[in-house]
């Protein structure tokens, strides 16, 4: 079994991996739309050191059942299936948008949310890319699918030194990829959201993390999230694409252990 990507096990249908010491300040890192928990491999040895680091499939998605998900509901049922009263949360796209939810809805159960390319309602330009990614899908498949999502993820000078490693990557991620309803509706589910309102009653500790070349969504968003809530950090990285945390991710890693230890996250 390999260190860093071991046999997930199911805790209320979600695929989960651990990793780091057991009575450590739990972390629980949610991916975007593609949902493999694994999606935050950069990050996992930086902090399991001192963290219990919690991965997981979103539902529908990876190892997890394969049922098309209730939209943001996940993360308040693996709390409750590891025993877990709170922890800090760590969201991407679509992860942000659960861990958002969960502070709206239950904010005694984060400890702190990181948002990271989120957003609290999706503009124009957002959905004009979902559009086109939800066509390519529909027009080629699964296979064309993969091919374009490194334009919407990565930075061009990234792409070009990296494509062999990202076509490797595609070529696992073909195997376990969602099904097509599922994606679709989960496009929808993300076109739709919209918690604008809510904002300024979110009192949780938040780090906005951004990147301000984001071609999918647009650090404007996050710079739009930051200025209606409260009590929030933002953090704009000069590089790094949508992915940042895999493209910059020793920038990306310090930003966020800065943050968490100002929050008590030892």
């Amino acid at each position: 079994m390999d260190d860093n990507n071991p046999i997930p096990r199911l805790v209320d249908g979600l695929a989960v991996r651990e990793f780091g010491p057991e009575d450590g300040p739990p972390i629980v890192f949610s991916s975007g739309l593609g949902g493999h928990g694994l999606y935050w491999h950069p990050q996992i040895d930086h902090f399991a050191n001192r963290y219990r680091v919690i991965l997981y499939d979103h539902r529908g998605t990876g190892d997890s059942d394969r049922d098309i998900p209730l939209p943001y509901a996940d993360i308040r049922r693996l709390l409750d299936g590891l025993g877990l009263e709170a922890a800090h949360i760590v969201g991407h796209a679509a992860g942000a948008l659960a861990g958002l939810e969960l502070a709206r809805t239950a904010p005694d159960r984060l400890l702190t949310l990181t948002t990271v390319n989120g957003w609290a309602i999706a503009d124009a330009y957002f959905k004009r890319c979902y559009e086109i990614r939800g066509d390519i899908y529909r027009t080629q498949g699964v296979e064309g699918y993969l091919r374009a999502q490194p334009v919407f993820f990565y930075p061009a000078d990234y792409i070009a030194g990296h494509m062999g490693e990202i076509d490797a990557g595609n070529a696992l991620r073909l195997k376990n990829f969602q099904t097509g309803p599922t994606l679709l509706a989960r496009i929808d589910a993300l076109a739709a959201f919209d918690v604008v309102s809510d904002l300024k009653d979110i009192h949780v500790p938040i780090l906005v993390l951004s990147a301000a070349d984001d071609m999918l969504v647009p650090s404007r968003s996050s710079r739009l999230l930051s200025d209606a809530l409260p009590n929030v950090m933002p953090v704009e990285m000069p590089w790094g694409g949508h992915a940042v945390n895999i493209t910059a991710a020793r920038m990306f890693n310090d930003h966020l252990m800065s943050f968490l230890i100002a929050h008590g996250g030892r």
